[in-house]
C-alpha cells in the first residue's frame, strides 16, 4: 500500500514536471539565449517585466497604502457640523502620525518610561500604536489607523505630563500643562 502511495507520487510529479511549458531555444529571444552571467542591465530588465507579466494582481489589502482605493465616505456617521469627525472618518485606514510633547524638562529616559507607559494603556485599550522617540521631551506615535488618533488624542491629553498633542498641524494642549503661576500660589496660602 505505502509503495503504491510512493509511486502514484512519483509519477504524478514527473507527468507535472513534463508538462511545464519551456519555449524552443530558436523561439527565444537574442538576449534570452545568453549566458546569465552576461546579462546587461537591460536583459535582466526584460527579465523582470517578463517575470511580473506572469503575476496575478495583488488584492488591495496587500497593496502599498497609496496604492489602496479610498473607502467610500460614509457622510451618516458625520455628527453635525464637526470637522474632527470628518477628519477622523477621512482617515479611516490610513496610516497617521501624531506628536506628543512631554511637559516639564524630561530627560530621554524619562520621557521613554512616560511615553512607554502612555502606550501600552493605548494598547489595552485596543489603541494599536508604534512610538518613536524624536527629541528629549517629544515622540511620534503612529498609527496603522488614523481614526483611532483622536480616540488616543482625548486619552492623552489628560494625562498631567503631557504638554500638548499635535494631529494634522492642529495642537491639543494637555489637560495640566496650562496651569497658570497665579492658580498654583494661591494654592499654597
Amino acid at each position: 500500500m505505502l509503495l503504491r502511495m510512493k509511486l502514484v507520487l512519483v509519477l504524478s510529479i514527473l507527468l507535472i514536471a513534463c508538462q511545464c511549458k519551456k519555449a524552443n531555444d530558436g523561439q527565444k529571444p537574442d538576449w534570452a539565449k545568453k549566458d546569465i552571467r552576461d546579462f546587461s542591465d537591460a536583459d535582466m530588465e526584460r527579465l523582470l517585466d517578463q517575470w511580473e507579466e506572469d503575476e496575478e494582481p495583488l488584492e488591495p489589502d496587500e497593496l502599498p497604502e497609496y496604492l489602496r482605493p479610498q473607502p467610500a465616505l460614509d457622510f451618516s456617521k458625520i455628527k453635525g457640523n464637526d470637522p474632527e469627525s470628518i477628519l477622523k472618518l477621512s482617515k479611516k485606514g490610513r496610516t497617521l502620525m501624531v506628536f506628543v510633547t512631554v511637559t516639564g524638562n524630561p530627560t530621554p529616559e524619562e520621557t521613554e518610561k512616560i511615553t512607554k507607559l502612555w502606550q501600552t494603556s493605548l494598547w489595552n485599550n485596543h489603541i494599536q500604536t508604534e512610538r518613536y522617540p524624536v527629541a528629549d521631551n517629544r515622540v511620534i506615535l503612529m498609527f496603522k489607523d488614523g481614526s483611532l488618533a483622536w480616540d488616543a488624542k482625548d486619552f492623552l491629553i489628560e494625562q498631567e505630563r503631557c504638554l500638548e498633542v499635535t494631529i494634522e498641524n492642529k495642537s491639543y494642549p494637555g489637560k495640566y500643562s496650562a496651569v497658570e503661576p497665579e492658580d498654583s500660589v494661591k494654592s499654597e496660602l
